[in-house]
């Protein structure tokens, strides 16, 4: 289910749809980060991700002006960035590079071991589908709901949580120990 936006937001939205660029820039600012997030877990790289958001946008004023409830403009938005990294991937067919960040990361006192299990969950995430990186990221980096995924992926809720639900068991027996 939609959040409300605040009522300046929801402004924002009805200037923006009738062609108010500085109305659209406030959008942008609320909620670029958010998209980011996502298309980051889709590709995995932040140069991609960037791209896929930048991509995004266009594709956003083009359409704002078909957006009938303006509570639905963060999954709206979200929802265009995800395809559109989607759609990176899979023009690129590139697998990616996990990059460790090595320096100032290493802490006198503190195992580096310790950040195995976060690389184990970035390679495991890398080997899924990108549509199913997607379906993860809008329900745990966006928060979307059943209903909102449904919605986004064009599945029935009950299917949606199904899919999660096998994606999550995936996950969970490749990170096992056992």
């Amino acid at each position: 289910m939609a959040v409300p936006i605040d009522d300046g937001l929801a402004g924002a939205v009805a200037l923006a749809g009738a062609g108010d660029e500085t109305a659209f820039a406030r959008i942008i600012r609320a909620y670029h980060d958010d998209m980011t997030r996502v298309c980051f877990v889709i590709c995995g790289d932040l140069d991609v991700a960037d791209e896929a958001v930048q991509a995004a946008w266009p594709i956003a004023w083009r359409k704002l002006g078909s957006l009938r409830d303006p509570d639905r403009l963060r999954p709206w938005l979200v929802s265009i960035a995800a395809n559109e990294a989607r759609q990176l991937i899979r023009r690129r067919r590139r697998r990616t590079v996990v990059e460790l960040a090595m320096v100032g990361s290493i802490i006198p006192g503190v195992d580096p071991a310790g950040h195995v299990g976060d690389l184990d969950l970035a390679n495991a995430l890398a080997r899924l589908d990108p549509d199913d990186r997607a379906l993860l990221a809008l329900r745990y980096v966006a928060g979307f709901d059943s209903t909102e995924l449904a919605r986004a992926t064009g599945r029935s809720p009950s299917g949606t949580r199904a899919r999660l639900a096998r994606l999550l068991d995936r996950l969970r027996t490749e990170l096992s120990d056992d």
